[in-house]
């Protein structure tokens, strides 16, 4: 057994249990959930103790490079004439993948912790929540795009429930609308996927194939296929290739999230409880990253670096909106929820500027902004759990009730912010130094574009410090009087156990960048040069 496999199905052969158990052992869910989201854990750690660097094992667009593959024949179908369609259940990683399973691995754990705070239907949330943990794990490993696409749909159902059901006042409203919106971004995505199946034929077979890594290889596609890069054709007048790459972008930048396509996240991360939240920031995120850069840029690398310049320009967009509309949030979820919008900014701006440093920024933010923004959900929390409240005026002076609470929050706001010492800095430092790059080695991004992505951490110091300020100093006053002076006791042992190693993994990874930079930097160089040559 493949131990990547083990990896993706660990939590499903959970949630069976789990759906197997009578209601009377609903005590011992948590516990369970628990142990599948640990044990993933284990896996994904012994993968990234044992992936391996180097120029032979950079992968991208070489798929005996990838490492832990497993390819096995999925759904197959003779169409006589026209051949034989092959589905294959092909998994690998890359430097990319094994630093976001590591990631996702661990912010699974503390969804998990969080998950303990759930009073209803025990058994249909964690089985749900088993599920959404078995298709953001897949997307990272599959390399068969009809495979990716069967993850990436799938956590839509689980994460359309987990808000609708358990969520807050508004919750159907703000689960219809995610649903929805990442609907219509993947349903297009299909028509593509379908395309490029149909303009690819494998080079061993003869047959089309699903593979993203035959996909990435212009001597694979048929002549005058449809996405060929030879090919003339044209999709409402404009060059196909063009299109394709528009409507994967669409579909993935919905989910990073880009402005404009932004506007379901400060709703499901508000009405969402506190472990959806820490999943939707922490990994689904992410999963828009990682797609523009493993999809997008490569099967149409030509495309990306034509666009290069409205990329940078959306992240630069979507880095001063998400800064300034954080700052105008009166609600600490929404506060937080905007801050996501502009940090990821800085890995469309990465991306965008095609460089080593950008690239490898980008992904290092990912990683920091995962592990981060599980801490700050989880952290506010904390705090709705005790007063079901989380207007920032309507406390004052948590400093002296929750001491313990306060110096997490800081270490947060101070990661956040780019303190140098913690990741986010050397994220966004590189991300910014392959913006300034960028202008003078092949000319894609204009210096300004760096300029304003300086000014939007200087945002996020303004409004991180000042929601400190205002809840966390000076004279104590809530609004809820004494009643939520007794209820806002400081972290209890499961909170501080929670929240310790991730302040610690925020200022390991500032100190040491190359535990994720070590293993991504092959595929990177291998990526920028892949770009480059095309």
């Amino acid at each position: 057994m493949n131990i990547l496999t083990l990896l993706i199905f660990t939590p499903i052969l959970f949630g069976l249990v789990i759906l197997l158990l009578p209601s009377s052992l609903r005590a011992s869910f948590k516990y369970l959930t628990l142990a599948a989201t640990f044990l993933q854990l284990c896996f994904s750690i012994y993968i990234y103790m044992h992936f391996q660097t180097g120029v032979a094992h950079a992968g991208i667009s070489n798929e005996g490079q990838f490492q832990f593959v497993q390819k096995l024949p999925w759904i197959s179908l003779d169409l006589g004439s026209l051949g034989k369609m092959q589905i294959e259940y092909f998994v690998g990683i890359d430097g990319i993948s094994v630093t976001l399973l590591v990631m996702t691995s661990l912010v699974m754990v503390i969804a998990a912790i969080a998950s303990w705070e759930i009073k209803s239907n025990l058994k249909g949330f964690f089985a749900l929540f088993l599920l959404l943990d078995m298709a953001v794990i897949g997307v990272f490993c599959a390399l068969d795009f009809f495979l990716f696409y069967t993850f990436y749909e799938l956590m839509l159902l689980p994460l359309y429930f987990l808000i609708g059901m358990w969520g807050g006042a508004r919750r159907e409203y703000a689960a219809i609308k995610f649903f929805l919106y990442t609907l219509f971004g993947s349903v297009f995505m299909l028509l593509v996927m379908v395309g490029l199946y149909l303009s690819v034929k494998d080079p061993v077979t003869g047959s089309h194939t699903f593979n993203m890594i035959h996909m990435m290889n212009p001597a694979n596609y048929i002549e005058g296929s449809v996405f060929s890069v030879l090919s003339n054709a044209t999709i409402l007048g404009m060059p196909a290739r063009t299109v394709g790459f528009v409507i994967l972008f669409v579909a993935f930048a919905i989910k990073v999230p880009v402005v404009p396509l932004h506007t379901w996240l400060p709703d499901a991360h508000v009405e969402a409880p506190t472990p959806v939240s820490i999943i939707l920031a922490g990994i689904l995120l992410k999963i828009g990253g990682y797609g523009i850069i493993r999809i997008c840029m490569g099967i149409f690398p030509e495309v990306a670096l034509s666009g290069a310049f409205w990329l940078g320009l959306l992240g630069v967009i979507s880095i001063l909106y998400g800064a300034f509309n954080a700052l105008a949030q009166r609600d600490l979820k929404r506060m937080i929820a905007y801050s996501s919008v502009s940090h990821m900014g800085f890995v469309l701006l990465g991306i965008a500027s095609s460089t080593a440093e950008g690239i490898s920024g980008a992904v290092l933010q990912m990683v920091s902004h995962g592990f981060l923004s599980t801490m700050l959900f989880f952290l506010v929390g904390v705090i709705y759990n005790r007063v079901h409240d989380r207007d920032i005026y309507n406390f004052r002076g948590l400093g002296t009730l929750m001491p313990r609470y306060t110096v997490y929050v800081m270490v947060a706001f101070f990661a956040s912010l780019g303190l140098p010492g913690f990741s986010a800095f050397v994220a966004e430092a590189f991300t910014l130094a392959g913006a300034f790059k960028s202008h003078s080695v092949n000319g894609l991004l204009p210096y300004w574009m760096a300029i304003c992505g300086s000014v939007g951490i200087l945002l996020s110091a303004a409004y991180f410090l000042w929601t400190l300020q205002r809840m966390f100093f000076g004279t104590v006053s809530l609004k809820g009087g004494e009643v939520w002076k007794t209820a806002l006791t400081d972290l209890n042992f499961r909170e501080t156990a929670t929240l310790l190693p991730l302040a610690l993994i925020a200022l390991l990874l500032g100190i040491m960048p190359s535990l994720v930079l070590g293993k991504v930097n092959d595929s990177v160089l291998a990526l920028v040069q892949f770009i480059q040559v095309k």
